[in-house]
């Protein structure tokens, strides 16, 4: 890109005045000549060259030269050395030809009129100079600075969208800290980011302003942006950010009052938390002290005293689920430290379980001192209720079908929960009664009673879960034999209801149907394979229970034959749907690809026949580039027909040879020959009309040459010395 200097452009606007305001032709062309000649010296004096008089110094051509490489920045031929008329018209020619090739037209104008001062034709040619290296330039520093608008336009919209999502991002920190680290930040960007934007915001319509106002002054159409480039929209996206902005600052604030609200509500748990903790640490200390007392009395009035611990104990879990309800709430507000509170609190609890289990075992040796007289009692009671439960553990039903098996485990695990509960009633009693027997405390009755009536309780709990541990293995082969039925049933279910979705007949009317039914088959097929995992683990099992000799071996080796013949029965239908209906998709896929491939070759066809041969060389020569391109797709969609072929091949027989299908491949096959034929034809006759145009621009080139030549015989002048005329001679 050229650039004009400073006092190049004032001399330009000088001579525009005096051009617009010199009355007189001769006073004119001397303001012309002082000011072109001023003008010439400004760009020549960048390479250190001048001149004194425009009309002369500028006839050899070499300063012609040289002022041109300076205003264009390029290297023209070198000058001919010599000081003849012929040289002079050498250099003079270079110059006015790279003028020719930029595009500069001089009307009625050679070399020789420079090289013998012509002054019109010279003050011409200057002038024609001015204005090709002068005004193509003020317009591109024009150029220049609409295309800095648009960029500094088009970079402030896409900050501001991307500060517009920022601030409308409502991802906040979940901490009063990092709530008022986004506030500061917002802050940050308000006062650092923000006001050079706004600033860039004003100089945009400054920028604006000053290129309208050039453009006006040049009598140039005013620059007005595109749109969305607008300074309109540009105050418009503004607006946008400012609401942006005011509501990223209420969300923050509002998020700040809601952090500040749950700090507070976390101090309140901690000093809560810590008074809990104490009061559950002291009681823990108390209830695990065992001061019964050595007589009835005592005891009694520990009772009366534990009693009263209790019920303290009892009224306190209120102040417990508070601190749990607020922790719950901080939980719920998604409190930064929730995770410290919430394991305080299980602490918390913890403790007060503790404390509970505590409670409840204290509570159990006190009753185990209060009720020493009445141990024999409780045993009778415990061999009683075992005697009960033996009679219900010999039952012979075990379920007839796997509900009632699941029932009937139910209740035997809540015999067995119950028997598990004895566990400690039965040893309980043992060892309090035992104490009796070996300790040196009160004896009620001989220590061998004592001793026998514990091994007979004894032996009395052994055999009573042994009978039931018995009857839970029973039952659960029980429930394995109907559990194994009842996945067979339901597998069967399944195979009959998915038979009869494989056995449709329906393979739809075009390709997107055929598409949407062969989608619908593959989640078939997808379910198909999560059900056959189902049906090996139920295979698998059958096998197992078949190889320990179940009860049931016989009923389950049937039904897993059935099931297995089932199954390969859906397999195979469902496999033969899936060819039906990707043969039926391949038919509508040829029907589809062979109406656009005819429409094609239709449109070429037309194209083929077309008339136009052009009406001169370079329109010819399109016509021939666009005949080519045609023939090159025509002869890629050869393979397209025969893709097409053996498309067809690949349906069944009965599709292969419907009527439709070989109309249409034959259909296709001779509009493409004679699409072929046709471009044979067409590219003769463009030939042949690019031929006689090649003949005419070859006879214009020779007529042009012989012209210049000619030219140049009549204004050569024969040399005086030897040497000029040996060197006109090999010219």
């Amino acid at each position: 890109m050229l650039l004009c200097s400073r006092e190049g452009g004032a001399l330009f606007m000088g001579l525009m005045f005096f051009l617009n305001h010199v009355p007189s032709p001769d006073e004119r062309e001397a303001v012309q000549k002082k000011t072109f000649t001023k003008w010439v010296n400004s760009i020549l004096s960048r390479v250190g060259c001048r001149i004194s008089d425009l009309y002369l110094d500028l006839r050899d051509g070499r300063m012609l030269i040289k002022l041109l490489e300076v205003l264009s920045g390029e290297h023209l031929p070198k000058p001919t050395k010599g000081r003849m008329r012929i040289h002079c018209l050498e250099n003079v020619d270079k110059a006015l030809q790279f003028l020719k090739e930029q595009r500069v037209h001089l009307e009625n104008m050679g070399s020789h009129d420079i090289v013998d001062g012509n002054h019109r034709l010279i003050l011409g040619l200057i002038w024609t100079i001015i204005l090709r290296f002068q005004v193509l330039d003020q317009a591109i520093e024009t150029e220049k600075m609409i295309d800095k608008y648009e960029t500094l336009a088009s970079d402030l919209l896409t900050w501001i969208e991307q500060t517009i999502i920022v601030l409308n991002n409502r991802k906040l920190a979940n901490s009063l800290t990092g709530v008022q680290q986004q506030l500061q930040a917002f802050n940050s960007y308000r006062t650092v980011e923000k006001p050079p934007k706004f600033q860039e915001k004003g100089n945009l319509e400054v920028l604006l302003f000053t290129i309208q106002s050039r453009m006006r002054a040049n009598n140039q159409r005013v620059y007005t942006p595109k749109e969305g480039a607008l300074v309109s929209d540009i105050n418009r996206a503004w607006e946008r950010l400012e609401r942006a902005e005011h509501e990223r600052e209420r969300v923050l604030r509002d998020e700040l009052i809601r952090q500040e609200k749950l700090e507070q509500m976390a101090r309140r748990f901690d000093r809560k938390a810590a008074m809990r903790e104490t009061w559950l640490l002291e009681n823990q200390r108390l209830v695990a002290q065992d001061n019964f007392g050595y007589d009835l009395p005592a005891v009694e009035a520990a009772k009366k005293k534990h009693d009263a611990i209790e019920t303290d104990i009892t009224a306190y879990k209120e102040r417990v689920q508070a601190l749990v309800n607020i922790s719950k709430e901080l939980e719920s507000e998604r409190y930064h430290d929730a995770k410290r509170i919430d394991v305080r609190k299980d602490n918390i609890l913890r403790l007060w379980d503790y404390l509970q289990e505590l409670l409840k075992a204290r509570r159990g040796r006190l009753d185990m001192n209060l009720t020493l007289q009445r141990i024999f009692q409780e045993m009778l009671y415990i061999i009683s209720w075992m005697d009960e439960m033996k009679a219900r553990l010999l039952s012979p039903d075990f379920g007839k079908h796997l509900l009632e098996v699941e029932d009937l485990l139910q209740k035997h695990a809540l015999l067995e929960n119950d028997i598990a509960l004895q566990t400690e009633r039965v040893q309980s009693a043992s060892a309090a009664a035992l104490k009796f027997a070996n300790g040196d405390s009160y004896k009620p009755c001989d220590p061998q009673v004592i001793r026998d009536r514990v091994q007979h309780l004894d032996l009395c709990y052994q055999e009573l879960c042994a009978l039931a541990a018995q009857r839970r293995a029973r039952l659960e082969q029980s429930r394995r034999f109907w559990n194994i039925l009842w996945e067979v049933t339901e597998l069967e279910s399944w195979i009959r209801e998915k038979e009869q979705l494989f056995s449709s007949l329906d393979y739809g009317k075009d390709l997107t149907s055929v598409l949407v039914l062969q989608s619908k088959h593959s989640a078939f097929e997808d379910e198909l394979g999560a059900r056959r995992t189902n049906l090996e683990q139920v295979l698998a099992e059958g096998d197992k229970m078949i190889q320990a000799k179940h009860f049931g071996s016989s009923k389950i080796h049937e039904c897993m034959d059935d099931i297995r013949r089932q199954w390969q029965q859906l397999e195979d239908l469902a496999a033969f749907r899936k060819q039906n209906l990707k043969e039926v998709q391949i038919f509508f896929q040829f029907q589809g690809d062979a109406d656009e491939l005819k429409g094609w070759l239709l449109d070429a066809k037309r194209q083929m026949s077309n008339d136009d041969v052009g009406h001169d060389e370079y329109t010819t020569q399109r016509l021939l580039k666009n005949l080519n391109n045609l023939r090159n797709e025509a002869i890629k969609n050869g393979a397209t027909i025969d893709a097409l072929s053996k498309q067809a091949n690949a349906l069944p027989e009965e599709l292969q040879n419907t009527p439709d299908i070989q109309r249409r491949l034959k259909d296709i096959k001779d509009l493409y020959m004679e699409l072929l034929t046709l471009a044979d034809l067409r590219q003769k006759k463009l030939d042949d009309t690019m031929a006689l145009y090649t003949i005419f621009s070859e006879t214009d080139a020779c007529e042009l040459w012989m012209s210049m030549k000619e030219t140049w015989l009549v204004g050569l002048e024969v040399p005086e010395n030897l040497e000029d005329l040996e060197v006109v001679q090999n010219r």
